[in-house]
């Protein structure tokens, strides 16, 4: 028998290396690499892992799992920048303004990524967001103006900013 932390590491290069729909899928691909395990600790393993299913292009599910990354959550969390930028330049669609919340459109699948930075970043100006498939809507302080809004998501989102480091 082998052992649960190997077991785990598998179960993530399956998933993102391959579009797993079903719990069913999963375990015949385990199978396939010398892990059969039963139903109930396929379901463990994935709720360990955080693992969550998320609707595809094609109008099927997939499951992704979040990229826990240490280093990179302790330097969000002391507002420090690790590129997030980078990151999420390829997800963003848009960001639009409606009194004190922001509603930022990503690719699908991409927003609880997104979402989960801004919230580590512990900005104290953001007051907490909420994450769908391709949609993150953030909660604002009152007093923030719209341009001081758009330069902190520009540290997360490919906005024009110009020389003097305003958002265009």
């Amino acid at each position: 028998m082998r052992n649960k932390k190997t077991r785990l590491q598998l179960i993530v290069k399956l998933i993102k290396n391959n579009c797993v729909g079903s719990q069913d899928e999963l375990a015949h691909l385990l199978a396939t690499n010398g892990y059969v395990v039963t139903q109930a600790t396929l379901s463990r393993d994935l709720k360990t892992l955080k693992a969550t299913k998320v609707a595809t292009d094609m109008g099927s599910y997939m499951y992704i799992i979040p990229d826990g990354n240490d280093l990179q959550d302790s330097m969000l969390s002391k507002g420090m920048s690790y590129s997030s930028y980078s990151v999420h330049a390829n997800s963003f669609v848009s960001l639009q303004f409606s009194g004190h919340m922001a509603v930022i459109k990503t690719r699908n699948g991409y927003a609880s990524g997104l979402a989960y930075d801004i919230d580590m970043s512990k900005t104290p100006e953001i007051l907490g967001t909420i994450a769908g498939a391709d949609t993150v809507f953030a909660v604002m302080r009152e007093d923030l103006t719209r341009e001081e809004a758009k330069n902190l998501f520009a540290k997360f989102l490919p906005l024009m900013v110009d020389e003097e480091g305003a958002v265009e």
